[in-house]
Parts: structure tokens; sequence; C-alpha cells
């Protein structure tokens, strides 16, 4: 009764599995087919011999001549006994003809003691040397030999053995094999294994947001520094791009432009207004006031300038100190206009003379005094806790905001506050003046203007907050035009349409007839 051996039964179905998986595979051997013989030797040198003998001549009858098999009959490698001593002997048959012989346990091998060298010196000293061999799949198609390391049984005990550290091909090349599993994950990825499957099969997984990985087959990636980003790629850091509104770009350039041309308007109605300084509707409107609101209304547009350009530490003191200062000096003008008003039609009711406590002096006195509360919460502002540049990296990931911080948001809002106070103060009182006499007019173009300025304003708090990066700067930029703008065009515009282009009334008669009727 003839007994089967299940482990050497196994180790062949193993194999005819592996080489059925490679020659169904598109990506293994590519335009190559494996065929394969299974021989059982029954654990006889004679037997395996005789084998070793059949194979290295290709007298076997059975191999398959077929169109698809463009080398069938060639013998390109055997694979051993699980046994050493077969195995060897089998070795010493196809090794003449250049045939390799695949040792499946060699682990399980002892040169040196298994009583069977190859050869012996004159002092009956084993001399046999055993190259050790793989195969590799060349980038033509062939199967190529790589030497791996050699068994010298001649050497002393324990150094028999060795391995190359380099791989060397039969054809003279050094490179590495790579895994068929899986192709190598070049940078700017990271390798994540596959569950369940052997660690040269992995996916290649590209690095998360703001990380990169600069060498191939990396298992992590990691983080840029804080003012540096990843390019597309993923594989480089890169500084991050810094944002501020320039001078340069289509916005800053739009909005230094109405600022210059709102400051050129302003100087213009001035010439205007001091040419026909003498002209009745200039002298009834309180000239030296309306000239002071031009000078003022002057600097509010230019103090726009000071918030484009790149921040720096001066500019971000400068830019919220001149824009609280000017616009202060301008509403007190306003609100000097608008009490003039009042104060000078109660001047025409019979008995009063309450203009002799509001002249000039007064006036002076009165938008000095205004804009010195402005002068001094700037001043408590930048000694405590001024504005300064500096680097907003929350904002956007990808790229950098220079800005100016605040440095105290209350000297911020409590410059804001004051505006906003004298603004609501001058629009009651040009509310209440604004059904006077049609000579005292003008209350109602204050009114106007004020209702604008207003209306910019508490737009521009919830606009200001918002508004992302340079967008913030350009929000304030706007309101401090648009508010500029309301107050120019409101108060002035009217007089000098009258001056230039209707002076037959532009005289004392018909101020005075408006006022009787």
């Amino acid at each position: 009764m003839r007994i089967i051996d299940a482990r050497e039964l196994r180790f062949s179905r193993a194999m005819v599995f592996a080489i059925e998986e490679i020659n169904n595979s598109t990506e293994l051997l590519s335009g190559i087919k494996l065929g394969y013989q299974v021989h059982d030797s029954c654990s006889a040198v004679p037997l395996a011999m005789h084998v070793a003998f059949q194979l290295a001549n290709g007298l076997d009858p059975v191999f398959y001549t077929g169109n698809n098999c463009s080398q069938s009959g060639m013998v390109m490698a055997i694979v051993g006994e699980s046994g050493s001593t077969r195995s060897i002997s089998m070795s010493r048959i196809v090794g003449p003809f250049n045939i390799p012989l695949v040792l499946t346990q060699l682990k399980k091998v002892n040169f040196s003691q298994n009583g069977y060298d190859v050869s012996f010196d004159a002092n009956g000293d084993p001399v046999a040397t055993y190259e050790l061999v793989n195969w590799q799949k060349s980038n033509s198609g062939s199967i190529e030999m790589v030497t791996v390391g050699y068994y010298d049984a001649s050497l002393p005990v324990g150094q028999e053995f060795r391995i190359n550290k380099n791989l060397t091909w039969v054809e003279g090349g050094t490179q590495v094999p790579v895994s068929v599993c899986s192709n190598s994950c070049r940078p700017g990825t990271r390798k994540v294994l596959q569950k369940g499957k052997p660690i040269c099969c992995y996916d290649c997984i590209l690095c998360p947001e703001g990380e990169i990985s600069n060498v191939t087959d990396s298992p992590d990636c990691f983080p840029c520094l804080k003012e540096f980003w990843p390019n597309a790629e993923r594989d480089t850091c890169f500084p991050k791009p810094v944002e501020f509104l320039s001078f340069d770009e289509v916005l800053g350039i739009i909005l230094a432009a109405f600022s210059v041309g709102g400051a050129c308007l302003a100087i213009i109605t001035a010439a205007v207004f001091f040419h026909h300084k003498t002209s009745p509707i200039v002298r009834a409107n309180n000239s030296e006031l309306s000239f002071l609101l031009l000078f003022s209304l002057t600097l509010c547009f230019l103090c726009s300038l000071t918030f484009i350009g790149a921040p720096s530490d001066w500019s971000c003191k400068l830019r919220h100190t001149a824009f609280g200062i000017t616009f202060v000096l301008c509403i007190s003008c306003v609100l000097g206009k608008t009490i003039v008003v009042l104060m000078a039609f109660k001047a025409t009711l019979p008995g009063s003379n309450v203009m002799k406590w509001f002249g000039p002096p007064q006036q002076r006195m009165t938008v000095v005094s205004f804009t010195f509360i402005q002068v001094l919460i700037c001043t408590i502002w930048l000694v405590v806790s001024p504005p300064f540049p500096m680097k907003n990296l929350t904002v956007y990931k990808e790229r950098i905001i220079l800005e100016c911080a605040l440095g105290s948001a209350i000297g911020f809002w409590a410059v804001l506050g004051y505006i906003g106070l004298l603004a609501a103060f001058c629009l009651v009182l040009a509310v209440l003046a604004r059904k006077l006499p049609d000579n005292f007019n003008e209350a109602k173009l204050i009114t106007f203007s004020m209702l604008i300025f207003c209306a910019v304003w508490i737009t521009f708090i919830p606009a200001y907050v918002s508004s992302p990066g340079k967008f913030t700067v350009a929000v304030e930029i706007f309101a401090i035009l648009a508010s500029s703008f309301g107050l120019i065009l409101c108060i002035f515009a009217p007089k000098c349409f009258i001056i230039l282009f209707k002076p037959e009334k532009n005289t004392k008669k018909h101020l005075m007839n408006k006022n009787q009727s």
C-alpha cells in the first residue's frame, strides 16, 4: 500500500496555484506563460536523479508545443525536493547544464556535515562552493538570475555562508527589484498598508492639507511650518504669499484715485469760495467755518491713503488716529455751522442778543474743544496699547494677511464712538433747524449730509467685522470716502452751482426776498 505525503502534496498544489495566478495576471509576467511538471521521487535518490536527467535532456514528450508558448520544451529552472540529500544529487546533474535548482528548504541543509561534498583537497578537507541564486523578470521580459550569496565549505566553521549585501544581476545591473504587489508611493503621498495583506501591499494616500512628504514610500506626512504651505504636489513647503491692500492692484488704485479726486474736489471748492468770498451766499453761510470744513474734508480724503500699502509700525498708528482726528474736526465744523444757523434765527427775534454768545471766537473754541477731546482719546490709545502690524495666519490657511492689529479694541471703538456721538448730536440739531426760513436753508443741507454720514457708518460696523483679510481695510476706506463725498456734495454743491451757473441769485436782495416770502 502506497502512502501519500500530504506535506509534499500541499507544496505541489501551492506551486500549481501560484503558476496559474501568474499566467492569468496581466501585471506579473506579461507576455510570458509558465509551464510546469510535477514528478514524484518517492523520497529516493535514484528516482530524483532520473527525473533530473530527463528534465536536463528535455526528452519528456508531454511538453506543450502550442503557439502560445514561445519557449516550449526549455527547462528554465527546477524546484528541488524538500529533502537536502535528493536536492544535492539533482544539483550535480543539472549544474553543468546551467539549469538552476531552487532549494526550498535551504535552512535545513548542512553542507559541511552531510557527508556528500562535491570535492576534497589534498588533505581531505571539503572545498565545495554552492552559489545561491534567485530569479527576477527583466524589463525585456526574460527571466534573469540574481546572485544573492554563496556557501563555501572550505571556510572556517561559522563563516561558510555569505550573503551579498549588494544584489548583482547577471547582466551587470545592481538595481533592487520592485514589489509586484504595489508600486512605490511618490513624494506627496504616504503608505497605508492594506489590511490582511503582506507588507509589500499598500495604498498611496495623498498627504492631508498642510502636510507634505518629500521621500519615496514615506510612511508618514509631516506639517509645514506656520508661515509655509505645501505646493500642489505636496512634496515641498513654500513660504505663504503675503496679502495686503496694495497700490499695485486694481482695488487699491481705484480707492487711491477716489481719495485724491475727493481731496482735489475739496481744494477746488475752497478756491471757488475764496474767489467769491465777498458774495452774499458765501458770507451768509459762515465763510470761516466753511473754509475750515473744506480743509478738514481734504484731510479726510487724504487720510484714506494711509490705509493702502504694506502696514508698518508708523502707518498703523497714523491711519486710525489721523482718521479719528480729521473726522472729528470735520463733524465739529458741521456742528458749529448748525449751531450758528439756530443762533442766527434766534437773534432775529425781538430783544434777542444771543449771537454775542456765539460769535467767531466761540465758534473757534467749540471746534477746538471737540477736536481736543478726540486728540486726547487717540493719545491715550497710542500710549497704552497702540495699533501695530501683524501677520494674520488664521483667516486663510494658504496665505498670510498682513494687517494692523488694533492694539486696544477699546481705544478703536472709543474713537469711532466719539465720532458717532458728535454726528448724532449734529443730526438732531440739523433736524430741529430744517424748517427755518429759506435764507437759512443750510440746515436742510446739513440734515441730508448727516443722514448719509450716519447711514454709511452704521452700515460700516457689520461690514467691517465680517469682511476677511484686505477687504476689511477696503470697507473702512469706502466708508471714509462715502461719508466725505456725502458731506461735500450735500453742503457745498448747491452753493457752488449758484455761484458758478446762477450768479443772478447770488445777491442780497434775492436772499432777502426769499426770506420775506
